[in-house]
């Protein structure tokens, strides 16, 4: 039982909280999904107008999605760590 400024929570309203914290920490999936979709379609834009440089287009999105993913990775695993520490 966590006692907090004299008011007793037992532990089922913590383990909500976390719950409740660990679907907020998602919404930086949202996010990444989004700019995934956006570079993906950019670079389609570009292969279109210059085919002859698709090869450097395509490392250069693999690379960009590849740090957009971070973002939603940490959100996972802070959302993990929420939903199994409590």
């Amino acid at each position: 039982m966590l006692i907090l400024a004299e008011h007793a929570y037992n532990a089922d309203f913590i383990t909500g909280l976390a719950m409740l914290g660990a679907g907020i920490a998602m919404i930086g999936g949202l996010g990444s999904g989004i700019g995934q979709g956006f570079a993906a379609g950019k670079a389609a834009e570009a292969v279109g107008r210059q085919p002859e440089a698709s090869g450097k287009i395509t490392t250069t999105m693999l690379v960009g999605q590849a740090m957009a993913e971070t973002t939603g990775l940490y959100s996972l695993i802070i959302a993990f760590i929420l939903i199994f520490t409590t």
